[in-house]
């Protein structure tokens, strides 16, 4: 007779990968609420403003969260988003109404992570989410079904298997929907219901699940890449949109860049970005104007390549360099270590867009003062 297995977890003290005393595995990259629980609870003991139903922080100590602030205690709340203050307020209040929030901009303007954080202060859990994506299908938004107990029992309620949206609706939660843009036009149309009559119909059942108080949704979307599906007028009007701008100065992008990528380098073991911070500076230039089609001082013009130049991207290749730096250099991170992340990250289109590689370099980099050692590492990684 066949013989059933039961299956057993793997006892890493005990197949050789690390000793019985070894420290429980930390995650890669722990969410918003675990990352930064210190400071939420530091916000919650001091927070004697009002709270709308069910949020864990009153609309002023979730903008502190986004924004940093120091506490009356002394508690230093680091910021998440660096950007212009009321950007931040409309957000958290739209929350705070019957309005669902659409967080808009390019690509690298921090619309995920806005919205992780936003979630994560508003309802303490980040992760009720839906990942907008060209196969993303309606049951992702709605429901699906648990078809053994559906083909042995029939429909029921244990059988269904609720939506991060759903479960979002039940508990009074904040749901996330990213990429909404990416999502087909007939799949984003089932959150039409959802936010207007805030209610979720189950016709196999003939019930509903009404949205309890405390329920509210965002959404992320841009419009400038490929494969994007524009937003009915109906649903568009679900929402209160939000737009992200690109950081306005060098200064501010070079700030955003360098606590994200110590923020990283941290979870990883990499080097501090401080002595790194003049090639951050060097990124965030290559990238500010080739994206402008300007260099900072004006005075020449550029062609710009395909790809978006984003914070993000800025982030990434920084990120790869200090890695570099750790694990092929003496720590310091240097041209060398980025250079060759400054050029996967230009170089979208291997046509037109080296032309516009090899211009920039010969026309403004070689010509700049102090960045001798820059130009003959791009030169060297770009052949």
């Amino acid at each position: 007779m066949p013989v059933s297995v039961e299956p057993t977890s793997v006892d890493p003290s005990r197949d050789g990968s690390a000793p019985a005393d070894a420290p429980r595995a930390q995650p890669l990259r722990p969410h918003a609420e675990d990352a930064f629980a210190a400071e939420l609870a530091a916000l919650a003991a001091q927070d004697d403003r009002p709270r709308p139903a069910r949020w864990r922080l009153s609309p002023w100590a979730v903008a502190t969260y986004l924004l940093g602030g120091t506490l009356p205690d002394g508690t230093v709340v680091t910021p998440k988003y660096i950007g212009p203050r009321r950007i931040v307020e409309v957000a958290v209040t739209t929350l705070a109404t019957d309005r669902a929030l659409l967080l808009l901009g390019v690509p690298g303007t921090a619309k995920t992570w806005v919205s992780e954080h936003l979630a994560a202060a508003v309802s303490g859990d980040s992760t009720l989410l839906v990942q907008g994506t060209a196969g993303t299908p309606e049951e992702a938004i709605r429901y699906g079904w648990n078809y053994a107990r559906l083909l042995a029992h029939g429909p029921s309620r244990d059988a269904l298997v609720p939506s991060p949206v759903m479960r979002a609706m039940a508990e009074g939660m904040t749901a996330r929907v990213e990429e909404l843009t990416r999502i087909p036009a007939d799949v984003q149309d089932t959150l039409i219901t959802v936010l207007s009559e805030k209610t979720l119909p189950i016709p196999e059942l003939g019930q509903e699940v009404q949205a309890v108080r405390g329920f509210n949704l965002i959404a992320t979307a841009n419009d400038r890449d490929r494969g994007v599906n524009d937003l009915s007028s109906a649903l568009r009007r679900r929402f209160n949109t939000v737009v992200l701008p690109l950081p306005e100065t060098p200064e501010a992008e070079v700030d955003i860049v360098s606590r994200r990528v110590d923020q990283i380098g941290r979870s990883l073991d990499l080097p501090a970005v401080p002595d790194g911070i003049d090639e951050i500076r060097r990124v965030v230039t290559v990238f500010r104007e080739l994206r402008d089609g300007v260099t900072t001082d004006g005075r020449t013009k550029l062609k710009s390549p395909s790809g978006t130049l984003s914070t993000a991207e800025a982030i990434s290749v920084v990120t790869g360099g200090l890695a570099l730096a750790a694990h092929f250099g003496d720590g310091v991170l240097r041209a060398g270590d980025v250079a060759a992340g400054i050029l996967g990250a230009v170089v979208r289109d291997p046509a037109a867009d080296r032309v516009v590689w090899r211009e920039y370099l010969e026309t403004v980099v070689r010509e700049r003062d102090g960045w001798k050692d820059f130009y003959r590492a791009c030169r060297e990684v770009s052949g």
